[in-house]
């Protein structure tokens, strides 16, 4: 998952800006880590809120 698709990442995120756990998301650990290192990436350059 790459930070730049931000609207891709915008289905792991709720509507407060939470990153929606694994369970939720019916992912696996190793797949959550890069998907949140990837929102906190985005989130950083002002590509998400």
């Amino acid at each position: 998952m790459d930070f730049h698709h931000a609207h891709i990442l915008a289905r792991y995120v709720t509507e407060t800006g939470k990153i929606i756990p694994a369970k939720m998301n019916r992912i696996n650990a190793k797949q959550q880590r890069k998907i949140t290192k990837a929102i906190k990436r985005a989130r950083n350059l002002r590509l998400m809120k």
